[in-house]
């Protein structure tokens, strides 16, 4: 299955979800997207920007080495934070960190509306088939 078949069936699968998008955190790409409606190619340039720095910006950088060495955990290049969902006025965003590919994250866009356990669950169990699309 191609990376574009891939979102479009998570973004389906989700609830409420408008949006899907991969990023290549090492690179600041978007990788592939998926939408319900047509946006500039610089918002999409800033969702993954934005991505990598919500999951590699220094400052999380520094608590996620905090946290390891708190916990006696070596230094072994390995990312604390996996999931990140941010809530704005109407929407939900979630971001996965991939298990398989640690520089790379899937993000969906839902509507607020939507049951957040749910857009969690879904988005979660659509990871691995996102991840075999590569």
């Amino acid at each position: 299955m191609s990376l574009e078949n891939a979102l479009a069936q998570a973004q389906g699968s989700i609830p409420e979800c408008v949006a899907a998008g991969y990023v290549d955190m090492s690179t600041g790409m978007l990788l592939g997207v998926k939408t319900v409606d047509s946006h500039p190619q610089e918002v999409l340039d800033l969702v993954a920007a934005a991505t990598a720095d919500l999951f590699q910006g220094q400052s999380v950088s520094t608590i996620e080495k905090m946290f390891r060495r708190s916990r006696g955990q070596a230094e072994d290049g390995s990312h604390y934070f996996r999931e990140i969902l941010v809530f704005s006025d109407n929407l939900l965003h979630v971001f996965l960190r991939s298990k398989k590919y640690p520089d790379h994250a899937v993000v969906y866009v839902c509507r607020a509306k939507v049951n957040i356990g749910m857009a969690l669950t879904k988005s979660r169990a659509s990871l691995s088939d996102i991840e075999s699309a590569l």
